[in-house]
């Protein structure tokens, strides 16, 4: 033992088994968040460029499908690149939310 009652290489107050449990839930939550949230935005993403794209309604559908897989690719980059996954939560809800509302106005401001 070293001076002042610590093991060597060992942080006091940092337990090994707690903090790897810690690290792996939020590697784990950060994965569910990419993933459904980079779904649900993609798929937001999609809908509203197949309405609004000016072209004709099949190519519309194609191009915005082909987009929605960057859109997604971003997503996950943007939630494993901030700081914090609150950050990255508020961000990917705020995005889905501008996404939700422009959508409704382009279909009229109607229900599907």
């Amino acid at each position: 033992m070293a001076a002042g009652g610590t093991t060597p290489g060992r942080i006091p107050g940092k337990e090994p088994g707690r903090t790897r449990a810690l690290e792996r839930a939020g590697v784990a939550g950060r994965v569910v968040l990419a993933a459904g949230g980079g779904y649900g935005v993609a798929a937001l993403a999609t809908a509203l460029l197949s309405l609004t794209l000016p072209m004709a309604r099949s190519e519309a559908v194609a191009t915005a499908t082909l987009l929605s897989f960057a859109v997604m690719a971003g997503i996950v980059v943007l939630v494993f690149a901030t700081r914090t996954a609150l950050r990255a939560l508020l961000i990917v809800a705020g995005t889905a939310l501008v996404l939700g509302a422009l959508l409704w106005l382009a279909m009229g401001g109607s229900a599907p």
